[in-house]
């Protein structure tokens, strides 16, 4: 008779993983993936900006600006970062931009800033609309001016995860591992 062992993996402190990054790296995707590994609700701080102004991110650009959306951004991260209870949520790509975002962050939650280079994030985005930073075709020049000014900024996350082409599971593997070395996660068996 053989004993059917599993694995129960939990949060070490009740605190929210918070996946920070450019548009295309795979916050969401991952993010998804993640939260049910871990059985914790997953958010999507850009899903929540759309459902509390009742407007898309491209046309709160357009209507208001970006200087005036990233207030409004950073309002709704403070609020998801001190309200939410234990959760994977996946910023906007300007989010963690904030000194007062990543202020708040680094009290509540772990942060993880999941790099990619120029040539996957501009694969990832080419031909997409709705990025109102980044043009649908020809996004590469674009790409690379955001990595200069977000990279520095970015690299204040408690952890980095660097993305390439692989298989999805495969990138959560590698997140569940950086997180279990840095004592953020636990891997329980349980019989």
């Amino acid at each position: 008779m053989s004993i059917k062992t599993t694995m129960r993996i939990e949060l070490t402190e009740p605190k929210i993983i918070l996946l920070v990054g450019m548009m295309g790296c795979g916050k969401t995707t991952l993010g998804k993936v993640l939260s049910r590994r871990l059985n914790l609700p997953f958010i999507d701080s850009d899903k929540e900006i759309e459902k509390a102004s009742g407007c898309s991110i491209s046309d709160l650009f357009a209507t208001y600006g970006e200087e005036e959306f990233r207030r409004g951004e950073e309002r709704i991260m403070a609020r998801l970062l001190t309200e939410s209870k234990p959760c994977v949520l996946s910023s906007g790509g300007g989010a963690f931009l904030s000194l007062k975002t990543q202020a708040i962050a680094k009290k509540h939650a772990i942060s993880v800033w999941i790099r990619a280079d120029v040539d996957l994030l501009s694969h990832r985005t080419e031909g997409r609309k709705h990025r109102p930073l980044v043009p649908a075709k020809d996004n590469k020049k674009a790409i690379e001016r955001l990595v200069k000014e977000c990279y520095p900024l970015y690299a204040n996350a408690d952890l980095t995860l660097d993305t390439h082409p692989e298989p999805i599971s495969k990138t959560v593997q590698r997140l569940l591992k950086l997180l279990t070395q840095n004592k953020a996660v636990r891997i329980q068996e349980e019989s």
